[in-house]
């Protein structure tokens, strides 16, 4: 029997594997966190699957999403990500994950760990929606409008509030999956 998927979801395998174990599921893991912040901001004005086939690229391309590392990334550095076929090659969108590799490390310092700080808009726990139809679900909320204004305020950039929703979404902050989706029902238990 087929499973019953969001409308969102394609039939492409990456897509799949995607929504089936990732999408919705409440993430804590700081470098993983990141690396979603990073990856949603690439996606600005892009197809989510044209990111999602790029991600091993982006891991091999970025030092695998530590900041620590890209901190300190030079001119030479971003000339060499910008001829890189393997990411989305958009200086502002290079620059940005410098950006924020520098903030990301001073919010982390300020909250002991960057999931401290970020879960805090939605009080820790994931907000459980109930979409009938995926029409429904919105493309930003109050919440990701305030995590928008604060990670900007802290020198974040590709952080609006569509794209932090999109995170909130992407790491379980929220749970959009709609109600007759197999994975709806995981979330609850």
């Amino acid at each position: 029997m087929e499973r019953k998927r969001c409308a969102w979801v394609t039939t492409d395998p990456i897509y799949l594997e995607y929504h089936d174990k990732e999408w919705g599921v409440p993430l804590h893991d700081d470098r993983k966190l990141f690396e979603m912040l990073t990856l949603e901001g690439a996606q600005a004005g892009l197809s989510w699957i044209t990111i999602l086939k790029r991600r091993e690229n982006y891991r091999e391309a970025f030092d695998n999403f530590d900041p620590e590392v890209i901190m300190n990334y030079d001119e030479a550095k971003v000339e060499e990500l910008r001829q890189n076929e393997g990411i989305i090659r958009n200086k502002l969108k290079i620059n940005s994950v410098i950006t924020n590799a520098k903030a990301f490390l001073k919010v982390k310092a300020q909250f002991g760990t960057f999931d401290a700080y970020i879960w805090q808009f939605v009080d820790g726990r994931p907000i459980i929606n109930q979409w009938e139809e995926h029409g429904q679900v919105p493309a930003s909320t109050e919440e990701s409008e305030r995590m928008s204004n604060d990670l900007k305020k802290r020198g974040f950039k590709f952080v609006g509030p569509t794209i932090c929703y999109a995170f909130m979404q992407a790491t379980g902050m929220v749970n959009d999956h709609t109600k007759d989706c197999f994975r709806y029902s995981k979330h609850m238990e």
